[in-house]
């Protein structure tokens, strides 16, 4: 094979859209609840949520090694690399020493690495738009160019219906997970032009966060007939697809794919939480 695309495990699953998996290269993710590490690939994603609701502490990641991704460029002539956003994971920095340390070797391969500036959803969008380019025969250049203004005018939309792992890991206080829990006040955050989380609003219930989250897709999506959306859920398959069709009733999107959240997108987006992007 001439090139191969690699992924960081924040990209998430669907082997209808992506085929066979041996075609795009994933280099995992460790996820740290308590004292175990578990490598993010092929995990059972019920266990995982089991772990992730027994665990009082902190749950941590450890991002992919420059030596993880050296081993990797190592395999292919040409590498092309889509990371989760560099604000969010030393996933990029990663992949970006591995790659200086390839050219210091002499060595002939190539390898191109595109910050998502995005997670989940939005990165596996990245990953779809590269596939989808590198199977039109494009030039590095002209992909390149193209998936920069891709990701520029990105959106990524975030609604965790339990915030406890954002509060384990302190992304948000305590004090307002208890609001939250009381108020059942439902927080919808989106990845901003920086690759950082930020709040866009928030909501009473799913119901009200569902409604602005149409609301928001309504005021941000642009050339929706050209634009393919997509759905990541934490094992919430058929909110997922109920999510699904109302989006068809009111928009034109090119496309509307689900997703199975990977370990990653699970330890944060949390049990039930739907993570959109377009």
């Amino acid at each position: 094979m001439e090139y191969q695309i690699i992924v960081d495990s924040c990209v998430d699953f669907n082997e209808e859209v992506f085929g066979d998996p041996s075609e795009m290269k994933r280099i995992p993710f460790q996820l740290l609840i308590d004292d175990e590490a578990l490598t993010d690939e092929g995990l059972d994603s019920d266990e995982l949520i089991r772990k992730m609701k027994a665990s009082k502490r902190k749950i941590s990641t450890a991002c992919p090694s420059l030596h993880d991704y050296l081993e990797a460029y190592k395999t292919c002539a040409v590498n092309y690399v889509v990371t989760i956003s560099s604000r969010l994971s030393g996933s990029f920095q990663s992949a970006m020493a591995a790659k200086q340390m390839l050219e210091e070797s002499g060595s002939d391969s190539k390898v191109y690495v595109i910050d998502s500036k995005t997670a989940a959803a939005g990165q596996t969008l990245v990953a779809l738009q590269l596939k989808r380019m590198l199977e039109q025969q494009m030039e590095s250049t002209q992909i390149l160019l193209r998936m920069n203004q891709y990701i520029a005018n990105l959106q990524t939309l975030f609604v965790p219906v339990s915030l406890n792992n954002l509060e384990k890991n302190g992304r948000i206080k305590g004090i307002q997970v208890i609001m939250s829990k009381v108020l059942r006040i439902i927080p919808i955050l989106g990845a901003n032009r920086e690759g950082t989380l930020e709040l866009k609003d928030k909501a009473r219930g799913e119901a009200q966060a569902m409604e602005k989250l149409m609301n928001l897709i309504r005021r941000d999506a642009v050339n929706m007939t050209e634009t393919v959306l997509a759905i990541t859920h934490v094992d919430a398959r058929a909110k997922a697809e109920e999510l699904c069709e109302k989006i068809k009733s009111l928009f034109t999107f090119k496309e509307v794919i689900i997703f199975q959240a990977s370990g990653l997108s699970t330890i944060y987006a949390d049990d039930g939480g739907i993570v959109l992007s377009f």
